[in-house]
């Protein structure tokens, strides 16, 4: 019968004798083939020929070597042992596709007890031998991404380790690229940025950058993961890439995939394929987190730690028992001492106990609990003052910042001088005024009248100069006083400064000369300059003894214009030539000679000369005389 399996024929008293077998072998599950000793086919029932795709008549005669996978130890085996064995082989279908099959072989003797046949009973486990694969291929994914967890995790390099773990996944998952990159849509034009990448050797150089592109708003939309095996096309209909993408860090204007890339053969993606790789992009995802969020802590205390060296105030963190935790301060600090030094010392160790004390503040003796903030600070190894500002950062702990406030210290009491030299300047002329008023009312005869009108007019002038200075360095310092510059003829603005200062020169007998006659150009500000000019020579006037000079020189050389006024009066203390041009500062000496000033006219010079461009400078000896130079530019 035709498609039915048929028992040789030879040795037939063995098969013809034993009709149960007969039955058992067509009826049975499993493929059964008969082969004679010289390893050719017999016989084989309908599940065996199923399996190998084969007629019977097709298959009798057949070599085994055709058919199976067979090396010399079957035969060797087969030939020398009647007893059961059992192989693992790949049998070729009549298509030419292969399958895994298990063999159980025995040897069937004839009544002589010689060999006769073999009889092989085949069970297919392809399907077994597949699902090992597959576990073999996620154990060994596991192993990698396990193996990668843990160098990732131990190392502080992680920039160096993620492409080590790109290699790792891309070969357990044998893929031709791995890749960790950026999609920027913060721009008008999504940007692609390759942050990490490994390629195979044997892989052929692709740019991911162009790859990706075609799929950027599946990408930038994307939730869960994209995988294609090979089912997307180019423009000439070829099927190019198999790829796995999945989402990693996501910020605003930025996302981070992890994608694997095939650029050789077609990858199914199987489910253990995916969870391994989903797993392997947790882990980057969080290794990266890591690193963001180190590397932000990082230049956190790297900028911190440059913002506090560039203060310029003395920074100390003590505990509750005054240990210093923590010293920190510009090194061009009066104070500075490095914190490696200081740390952990006691703070009434290296600081006086009295001021310490006085710093920390009863109030804070059990606990830091209360700010406290100390002016007036003195140390015996310094000359400057000091602020100090306790900050509690918890009871147990607390920040002092010590600042040096010896200018402010400095101007405050210059400013309290100055407003008491003020006050003393605009009360006196006041109090003459009023006097002379009440005076002028009382009558008098007419020189007595005169003298009174006289004097009234020359206090109300000092008030006034006293008061349009003040407000002249008020504009100053908000710099609402705009100067122009502008060509200007300097000798005639000099001739006018004297002029106007003539009357008072002449009251002390002090003459004044001018070097110079012919005219001078300079880029200044008239306005600007009188005010220099006449406060410079009143100034010398004022100073020198009755019956000297005041000499102006004028000097043009070398592209620049100096003008020098030169009196023969008290001249100005060493000490005091560093803060001549300051705020309301006037020398002792100034002060001893009585002689009025508000203390802010040089100020208002040198603010004007420097805001023309120009430069001023002072030489004086005591008891000999002072000179001023001034320096501007020349118009050409």
């Amino acid at each position: 019968m035709e498609g039915r399996s048929r028992l040789p024929d030879k040795p037939t008293h063995q098969w013809g004798d034993n009709v149960h077998y007969r039955a058992l072998f067509e009826q049975m599950r499993e493929s059964v083939f008969i082969i004679g000793m010289d390893f050719r086919y017999l016989a084989a029932n309908q599940q065996a020929l199923d399996l190998l795709g084969y007629t019977e008549a097709e298959l009798i005669g057949i070599s085994v070597g055709d058919v199976m996978s067979l090396d010399e130890s079957l035969a060797r085996d087969s030939a020398g042992d009647d007893h059961p064995k059992l192989f693992e082989r790949a049998l070729k279908r009549k298509d030419g596709t292969s399958l895994t099959v298990e063999i159980s072989t025995t040897i069937v003797n004839d009544e002589q007890g010689a060999p006769a046949y073999i009889q092989s009973i085949v069970r297919d486990i392809s399907e077994r031998k597949q699902a090992e694969e597959v576990l073999r291929r996620h154990a060994l994914i596991l192993s990698v991404i396990s193996d990668a967890t843990a160098r990732l995790m131990r190392t502080s390099n992680i920039e160096d380790k993620i492409p080590e773990v790109l290699k790792s996944l891309g070969q357990a998952i044998d893929v031709s690229c791995c890749a960790v990159f950026e999609i920027n849509t913060f721009s008008a034009e999504p940007r692609i940025n390759i942050q990490y990448q490994w390629n195979k050797v044997s892989s052929p150089a692709s740019g991911i950058s162009s790859l990706i592109r075609p799929i950027l708003a599946e990408l930038i939309d994307m939730q869960a993961g994209l995988f294609s095996s090979g089912d997307r096309e180019d423009e000439n209909g070829v099927s190019f890439l198999s790829y796995a993408i999945l989402p990693l860090q996501e910020s605003t204007g930025s996302r981070v995939f992890l994608g694997l890339f095939d650029f050789e053969k077609t990858v199914s993606w199987s489910s253990s394929d995916r969870d391994a790789i989903q797993t392997a992009a947790t882990l980057i995802d969080a290794a990266l987190q890591r690193n963001w969020y180190e590397e932000t802590i990082r230049l956190s205390e790297a900028r911190n730690r440059t913002m506090i060296d560039a203060f310029p105030d003395l920074l100390i963190r003590i505990d509750l028992q005054g240990i210093i935790l923590d010293y920190s301060t510009n090194p061009d600090h009066p104070l500075y001492i490095h914190r490696d030094v200081i740390a952990g010392k006691k703070f009434s160790e290296t600081w006086p106990p009295e001021v310490v004390e006085n710093i920390l503040g009863s109030e804070n003796v059990q606990g830091f609990v209360a700010p406290r903030r100390v002016e007036g600070i003195r140390l015996p190894y310094s000359s400057s003052t000091y602020e100090s500002r306790l900050h509690p950062i918890g009871p147990g702990e607390a920040l002092i910042v010590i600042r040096d406030i010896t200018e402010q210290a400095r101007l405050d009491e210059m400013k309290s001088d100055f407003i008491n030299r003020a006050s003393h300047e605009l009360r006196t002329p006041l109090t003459s005024a009023i006097l002379m008023t009440e005076l002028i009312q009382g009558g008098g005869s007419p020189e007595e009248l005169k003298e009174y009108w006289r004097t009234l007019n020359s206090e109300l002038n000092r008030q006034k100069i006293l008061i349009d200075r003040l407000l002249i360095a008020g504009r100053l310092e908000s710099g609402m006083m705009n100067l122009e510059r502008v060509p200007t003829e300097l000798v005639s603005i000099l001739q006018e400064s004297m002029r106007a200062v003539g009357s008072i020169a002449g009251k002390r007998k002090v003459s004044l000369t001018l070097s110079r006659r012919d005219p001078i150009l300079i880029l200044g500000d008239k306005s600007g300059l009188q005010q220099v000019f006449i406060n410079l020579i009143n100034n010398a006037a004022k100073f020198s003894p009755e019956g000297s000079a005041v000499r102006i020189d004028v000097e043009h050389a070398q592209g620049r214009v100096s003008v020098s006024i030169s009196d023969k009066g008290i001249g100005i203390p060493p000490e005091a030539l560093p803060h001549l041009f300051e705020r309301f500062y006037r020398a002792k000496n100034v002060t001893i000679a009585e002689i009025p000033g508000s203390g802010i006219g040089l100020y208002i010079v040198k603010s004007i000369v420097e805001e023309l461009g120009g430069s001023i400078h002072v030489k004086s000896a005591i008891n000999q005389g002072t000179t001023f130079i001034v320096t501007l530019i020349p118009a050409s």
